[in-house]
């Protein structure tokens, strides 16, 4: 089954709980820092639309692009009439819109779905191509040296609404020579109204970065790497910070 097929229609469920509000104006505050006047953004990894409606009520104009046409299809239905929201099916390592913006942005680990040297390489090619003279990336991903002292743990989730009770199971499995964490979800998707019960089952691969590597990759693009700190801090990167974001130019 592919990434985020069958799974889509539950995904904003299974993230009710995420603040995707409060994490839009904190990525808000890193582009006003550098870039006070941008306005135009282009989001890779979209998704359903959440984080591309915050940005739209702070203001910007916001083109989603998502790989998956059930979340994109999640997207649209939900974004309803919105104003300066676009969206588009492609892929991050790939798609060419022939359009630049002020900012780039990939977010909720979307740079750590690009899994080998080469993926990362295109995905950051992408964001270059698509970033204005002057403007900036901010992309965030799993860290290295956390995710390594923390370790990745089977977690159990389970969400309802007024119709559904929904358990995910992540068991992940962790290839330390790969720089990669497998993580096999199983959800159980309960009718409140049969109680028939319907199971997905979806394996997705999380590359985790370390920064030397990192620096290199984005010389290489290139792109200029302005700060770096733990998602939603302003710390220094640490065994402490599985998620990291980096701005870049």
């Amino acid at each position: 089954m592919p990434v985020f097929g069958d799974y889509s229609k539950y995904y904003d469920l299974l993230y009710q709980d995420k603040d995707y509000e409060g994490e839009a104006r904190y990525v808000d505050t890193l582009i006003k820092k550098y870039l006070p006047a941008a306005h135009s953004m282009l989001e890779f990894g979209c998704g359903t639309g959440r984080y591309t409606r915050e940005f739209a009520r702070l203001g910007y104009s916001v083109h989603g692009v998502d790989f998956s046409e059930n979340m994109l299809a999640e997207a649209k239905k939900k974004s309803g009439n919105i104003e300066g929201l676009r969206f588009s099916c492609g892929d991050m390592r790939s798609i060419r819109l022939r359009e630049e913006f002020d900012v780039v942005v990939a977010l909720f680990h979307v740079l750590s779905y690009q899994t080998t040297d080469q993926d990362v390489l295109d995905a950051l090619k992408t964001v270059r191509e698509h970033v204005a003279p002057g403007g900036i990336a901010v992309l965030d991903f799993w860290y290295g040296p956390a995710v390594l002292t923390q370790q990745p743990q089977v977690r159990v989730k389970e969400v309802s609404d007024g119709n559904l009770n929904v358990t995910r199971i992540a068991q992940p499995i962790l290839y330390p020579n790969e720089n990669i964490v497998r993580i096999d979800y199983d959800a159980f998707i309960e009718s409140k109204t049969d109680m028939r019960i319907n199971k997905i089952s979806e394996s997705h691969y999380m590359r985790y970065f370390f920064i030397p590597e990192l620096s290199l990759i984005w010389k290489s693009v290139p792109l200029e790497m302005l700060s770096i700190e733990a998602w939603m801090t302003d710390d220094k990167p640490g065994t402490n910070s599985w998620a990291v974001v980096a701005v870049l130019r």
